[in-house]
């Protein structure tokens, strides 16, 4: 995780949490979130810190595309599994491209059973590995862990955490 102050993306930031988490300790944050209801309400939480709320989802990053964004920390957590095998191969690209050099990605992977209603796709840290390489990531760390929630845990929820650097 960052020491000094970075320039940090949070991609699915969701309501806020870790982008908060991140600005109190200083670092220029950037949280991308696609789903309206969320963005508004992180806005509304999170009021007090320094966080530019954007429009903005993946595979494309429209928004933060084609800019002169260069993040040195780039955090993608509980959102790769979202998105389908070519949705994936396009992602990592634009992921790469908004990496300044030297830059940290930090990725977490959900496995198991998909909750009712959700869009979730298996992934493996195998397949993220190799398109990270090929978008000219290298493999810093590669981590297995349980899930933290009880009943996701009894459920057989388990997690692959990645961190690259560009």
């Amino acid at each position: 995780m960052p020491q000094k102050p970075l320039r940090l993306l949070d991609i699915g930031a969701g309501t806020g949490r870790d982008a908060a988490c991140f600005a109190v300790q200083g670092h220029q944050v950037t949280a991308a979130e696609p789903t309206d209801a969320f963005r508004l309400a992180g806005m509304r939480l999170h009021a007090a810190h320094d966080i530019e709320w954007i429009d903005d989802g993946l595979p494309h990053l429209a928004a933060l595309s084609g800019q002169d964004n260069a993040f040195d920390f780039v955090l993608l957590t509980g959102v790769w599994m979202h998105l389908d095998k070519a949705e994936r191969m396009t992602a990592m690209p634009v992921l790469a491209s908004l990496m300044a050099p030297g830059a940290r990605l930090i990725m977490s992977l959900r496995h198991g059973p998909v909750p009712e209603g959700r869009r979730m796709f298996e992934v493996t840290g195998e397949e993220t590995i190799d398109l990270a390489e090929a978008a000219g990531l290298s493999l810093l760390r590669k981590r297995y862990t349980e899930s933290i929630q009880p009943e996701n845990r009894a459920n057989g929820v388990h997690w692959t955490m990645l961190a690259f650097r560009r």
